[in-house]
Parts: structure tokens; sequence; C-alpha cells
């Protein structure tokens, strides 16, 4: 049996997964990301992922982070349980510049996205799960790798910034299989591949 393909990921209601601003335009993202609906949206993303595959901007920027988080004894527990999971899963970190991984766990692979989650899927166990890396996100996408796809939509239209789902992707059906509403309009929704 091979290894299920997962990604996690926010979007605005423009389809977006930052602001205008560019990269690290996150304003308005920043009322929802910690409300309950978020935190148990970001529980149900890692409860059976053994991998975690991210690019190298995200991962320099989530491990820093979240590996204080997993120290933090006053953190929300469903933060802290992230946090604990993604510094001590397997990390696989796409990367055309590092030539060593200042993480434990950590392998660097500089080679096409969907050869390297192919043969993460022939071996090991448990889920492999591209972390809000949108780079990663759209070479599963494009290669139609993708089992699960973990959304977070924020109620907001910011009008600019990059898009994940971008023409060019091959046509696939999804199906619903689990959705909640926050009392900000925020909705955490879980989609997998209809194979």
């Amino acid at each position: 049996m091979t290894r299920k393909v997962t990604a996690n990921i926010s979007l605005t209601l423009d389809g977006r997964y930052h602001g205008a601003g560019g990269p690290g335009d996150f304003g308005a993202f920043a009322p929802y990301v910690t409300s309950d609906v978020a935190r148990d949206h970001m529980n149900l993303i890692w409860e059976n992922a053994t991998t975690a595959v991210l690019g190298r901007v995200n991962a320099e920027g989530f491990i820093g982070y979240w590996s204080t988080v997993a120290e933090d004894d006053n953190a929300d527990p469903r933060d802290r349980g992230y946090a604990k999971w993604l510094v001590n899963t397997e990390k696989v970190v796409f990367s055309t510049t590092l030539t060593e991984a200042p993480w434990e766990r950590t392998r660097l692979v500089n080679a096409p996205v969907a050869d390297v989650v192919t043969e993460l899927k022939a071996t090991g166990e448990g889920e492999i799960l591209a972390n809000t890396s949108p780079t990663i996100i759209k070479a599963l996408l494009a290669a139609d790798l993708l089992d699960r796809l973990y959304l977070m939509i924020f109620p907001e239209i910011v009008g600019g910034g990059q898009r994940l789902f971008e023409d060019g992707l091959p046509a696939t059906k999804w199906t619903l299989t689990h959705q909640v509403t926050g009392p900000l309009g925020e909705m955490a929704m879980v989609y997998d591949r209809v194979r």
C-alpha cells in the first residue's frame, strides 16, 4: 500500500496564499489563524503524517518559530502538539541553495518534487504532508499526486498576491469530507481526491 500525500494551506476568498504586499503579507490572515477552528484544523493535518515536505523558505520560517513553541509551557496545547510533531518528524526540504540542513531529522533535496514524493510514497509508513509550501503544493497538484487537501479559507478579498490554483492544472475531482465554519466566517475544509 502506498502512502497518502496530503497538503495544508490557507487561502483568502480570492484564492491567494499571501496578500498584495508580497510573500510576507499575511495581514488578512492574522485575525483567523489563532481561532479554535484554525487550531483544531491544524491538529487534523499532522495526526497521521510521518513526513513533512517543505520548501526552503517555509522551512526556515516554520522550524525556527515552531521549535520555540514546542518548548513553551504556556502555549496553546494544540500549538504545542503541532510544534512538537514538526520538530520531531522526518522533514524533506527542497532547496537549490542550502548545502546542509540546519535542523534535526531533515534531508535536503534538489530534485523535481514529483520524483521525490513518488519515491517517498513507495517507502515508509504514514502520510506525507506538504506543509503550507505553495511551490511544493503546486507541483503536486500539477502531477496529480495529492490525495487530500486541507484548506482554511479566510473571508477576505486581498486583490493581489499569488494564487494557488493556476491555469493549466490537470482536471481533477474532489469530495468534501470535513467542514467547520468559525465565528469570524473562517472555514476549515478537507477535500479528498476522487480516483
